[in-house]
């Protein structure tokens, strides 16, 4: 099954990526969209037919896009409805959440949801439509961008 799965990759990562930075525009988002694609792939082996190759795959990624700028639009959303929250603007310290390019905007809308609004993780998540597992990791990994920023600002 490795070597099929293979020569599958091989044969279809190229276009199946096309496809993806296409999609979205981004080419990290479309690194991230061909491999979820193929991830399906490797899990559904069995039960898909060499023929409906790269259709399938295509489909997948598609459904991937979707899912990418579905989260966007909400994130955006929220981010401009927290950026000009009264909590955020009279406290002129978390402008700075705002113009760090590090953060994307689910991650400053989780910080500020967390931190500021005092949202509970399952409270973020019903917000933003994603599971308390990935606010959390959303939270964990924005954290370590603050602290590198921060560390980084510091220094200098």
């Amino acid at each position: 099954m490795t070597n099929r799965f293979e020569e599958i990759y091989r044969r279809h990562v190229n276009s199946v990526f096309r496809f993806a930075l296409h999609t979205v525009g981004r080419r990290e988002i479309a690194e991230e969209i061909t491999s979820d694609a193929f991830l399906a792939l490797l899990r559904n082996m069995d039960g898909i037919d060499e023929a409906q190759l790269p259709g399938w795959l295509i489909t997948v990624a598609r459904n991937r896009a979707r899912d990418y700028w579905r989260r966007r639009v909400t994130e955006e959303k929220y981010l401009e409805a927290v950026k000009d929250s009264p909590s955020v603007e009279s406290n002129a310290s978390l402008r700075w959440l705002f113009e760090t390019p590090q953060l994307k905007p689910v991650h400053r809308v989780c910080l500020v949801l967390r931190y500021v609004e005092g949202l509970s993780r399952a409270e973020i998540g019903e917000v933003l439509g994603i599971s308390d597992v990935q606010v959390k990791g959303h939270l964990q990994y924005a954290l370590q961008l603050v602290r590198k920023a921060v560390a980084g600002a510091g220094q200098r």
